[in-house]
């Protein structure tokens, strides 16, 4: 996560602006003419992210919860769709805590000190690389159920869940690690200016990847590697078993289909834009023209603040997509609510 850096100018009119700036001295000339404002950019992102944050929380923490709760207490965790859905369930969870953290960084910068930096990332991006894993191979697993049933009757065994699940925890945990060794609190630039010459710095304490650039632009690479696999896979899945439920023998209903159809399109959606945004940024970084121009660079921000709520809501709202959806489902919820009721 990173933060804009601030910059208050004391003028006549007494405005607030923020600026990107190169990282390299000013040193003579107008100091102002060299930078690049974005207070709107700031703004939009200090105004809406943490109120979007805090309802998809809201949200998730619900949603997930029951979700944990009807698999445990109605479901047979030795089946191979439910261990993985309880496994999904529990990473949105994970990623979901992450979130109130930054609602309150985009707010007051990071407050927390150096190992709740590194500790909130690890988990956070753990909980993120788990749910897309998870969300594949669910994906993987419906349709081998429907290409290949036999397969699925003989991959029914209850350690097959458990090493997979295992395994997938493992790659999770191991493709955060750069999140927990090089994310640290570190203060920013932040220049108050007077006037069109007089300046003098304060600072804004932020939580990111402070002069490893090289392993910023990997770990973003890394993200887009995994979205684009998950994608790849997800599409020639439903693509397939697409083919199969069209056709005149098959007596699966259109609203099957249709819900097959509205996951792959809600997932590009979510995610699509997001990791389009983040490699774009990461181009800025390389000094790649257009990209590290003022408006382009300004649009490029305005595009990750609102793709980034949207394929956060979307990893933390799995359940009400590939759970509550479910005619099972809503049956096992009725009956909890008639017992507690």
């Amino acid at each position: 996560m990173t933060h804009q850096s601030v910059i208050e100018s004391q003028s006549e009119t007494s405005t607030t602006e923020y600026y990107d700036y190169p990282d390299y001295n000013l040193t003579n000339g107008n100091i102002a003419d060299e930078l690049c404002t974005k207070a709107t950019v700031d703004q939009f992102g200090r105004a809406v992210t943490p109120v979007i944050f805090i309802i998809v929380v809201l949200f998730s923490c619900v949603g997930n919860s029951l979700v944990l709760y009807v698999l445990v207490k109605y479901e047979n965790l030795k089946s191979l769709t439910n261990t993985f859905l309880l496994n999904l369930a529990i990473s949105d969870l994970i990623f979901t805590f992450g979130l109130p953290f930054w609602a309150h960084y985009y707010m007051y910068g990071w407050t927390l000190g150096d190992f709740a930096c590194k500790a909130v990332n690890y988990v956070f991006y753990t909980g993120y690389y788990s749910s897309i894993i998870f969300l594949t191979v669910l994906t993987v697993h419906r349709y081998m159920a429907v290409v290949h049933p036999l397969s699925v009757v003989m991959c029914r065994k209850s350690l097959h869940c458990y090493v997979t699940s295992v395994v997938i925890w493992i790659i999770s945990l191991c493709a955060a690690v750069p999140q927990a060794i090089f994310n640290s609190v570190y203060s920013s630039v932040e220049l108050i200016i007077d006037g069109q010459t007089d300046s003098t710095s304060t600072v804004l304490q932020l939580c990111d990847f402070e002069g490893e650039i090289i392993w910023k632009l990997k770990t973003t690479y890394l993200q887009n590697f995994f979205f684009i696999v998950a994608f790849v896979i997800i599409a020639f899945c439903y693509t397939v078993i697409l083919a199969r439920l069209l056709r005149p023998t098959s007596h699966t209903r259109k609203k099957t289909v249709q819900l097959i159809l509205f996951i792959v399109v809600f997932f590009f959606l979510g995610w699509g834009p997001y990791n389009v945004a983040i490699f774009l940024d990461s181009l800025i970084a390389w000094g790649i023209s257009p990209f590290n121009e003022c408006d382009v660079s300004k649009s490029i921000d305005y595009w990750i603040y609102i793709s980034r709520m949207m394929a956060f809501s979307h990893c933390c709202l799995n359940p009400v997509f590939y759970v509550f959806m479910g005619i099972k489902f809503r049956n096992h919820l009725k009956k909890m609510l008639t017992d507690f009721l």
